[in-house]
């Protein structure tokens, strides 16, 4: 099969689109046929030598796909060969097959097409997980997110809404701003002119946001703090920013605040299992009655791959670039 791998860091000239052999499903695992990847931040990342597969990961980039079921391995239930699936993977996504546990295997919502559905899984399981479960966004609050037109920005925009929520969202230009807008985000800021912790307190009366999902990590640490409303809470799923900063414990104290991060990558299998069952129960059904759409920047094909890194890595698309494998 034909598999995209970065075997020096680099740019996205160091991608390269390389002959390998077919994997085989394993116990529980499900063999698919892939339609279709999408970029994340962090196949850059790994492209240039700072987020390396877990043990036992594929090296080919991606950690998304959606396709065809083609075989099952013993004991892998609940798929049958010919369904239509997609996953978040801890590699192996900018590939023509992939061994996916089965447990981890989402079902195409009714409407989506394959193409489509490469744009989910990665970017609404992290939202999801993340912003509802662990920040616990509830309706009638509100919540900023940071990055507000990407994958990740689109995704939360419309989970924050469908759970009732006020969306305020930063970018870094109108045009940006004014997509976020089309899905929901009632307040645009554009950080490249605006303090968002200004802006985020006058749109709040002064109180604050009861929530903020950020993709920048360290430097923006202290602001978020600074823009959380009282018992609000912080959930970093990014470090942009970098790894590091200093926290006032006081201010957290005080004001009784709280700060979480996670990534999904070297999650178990039985911890994605179980998150994958949640979203098949609360999430996909929003796909199906209107209330959620994967966005998409544009669809490139695998022999493209350099360029799609190029344009993510110049950051003006807005949603998901996609990849079509087959």
């Amino acid at each position: 099969m034909r598999a995209v791998i970065a075997p020096e860091p680099g740019g996205p000239e160091a991608l390269k689109l390389v002959e390998t052999p077919d994997p085989t499903p394993g116990p529980g695992e499900a063999l698919v046929r892939v339609e279709a990847t999408a970029l994340n931040r962090a196949d850059l990342m790994q492209r240039k030598g700072h987020y390396p597969p877990p043990p036992g990961a594929s090296e080919a980039l991606g950690l998304e796909l959606a396709g065809t079921v083609i075989a099952l391995g013993a004991g892998a239930r609940g798929w049958a060969v010919g369904d239509e699936a997609m996953a978040v993977v801890s590699g192996g996504g900018y590939a023509e097959l992939a061994a996916v546990p089965a447990s981890c295997l989402l079902p195409v919502p009714t409407g989506v097409s394959l193409i489509e559905a490469a744009a989910i899984p990665e970017v609404f399981t992290t939202v999801y997980d993340n912003m509802l479960l662990r920040g616990r966004l509830a309706g009638g609050e509100t919540v900023l997110v940071h990055g507000g037109s990407s994958g990740i920005g689109t995704a939360a925009i419309q989970l924050a809404r469908r759970a009732g929520a006020r969306v305020l969202v930063t970018a870094s230009s109108q045009a940006k701003l004014e997509a976020a807008a089309r899905l929901g985000a009632e307040v645009g800021i554009d950080y490249t002119t605006q303090d968002f912790v200004v802006a985020a307190r006058e749109a709040t009366d002064g109180r604050g946001v009861n929530v903020i999902l950020d993709v920048v990590g360290g430097r923006y640490l202290a602001r978020n703090l600074d823009a959380l409303a009282l018992e609000g809470r912080l959930v970093i799923i990014g470090l942009q920013g970098g790894a590091e900063a200093e926290v006032n414990l006081g201010q957290m104290l005080s004001r009784r605040l709280s700060v979480a991060a996670s990534s999904l990558r070297a999650r178990s299998v039985e911890e994605k299992a179980g998150l994958a069952e949640r979203m098949r129960r609360v999430v996909l059904p929003g796909f199906s009655d209107g209330t959620l759409r994967p966005v998409i920047d544009r669809v490139l094909s695998l022999d493209e791959v350099a360029e799609a890194h190029r344009l993510m890595d110049a950051g003006d698309h807005i949603g998901k670039i996609v990849l079509q494998v087959g």
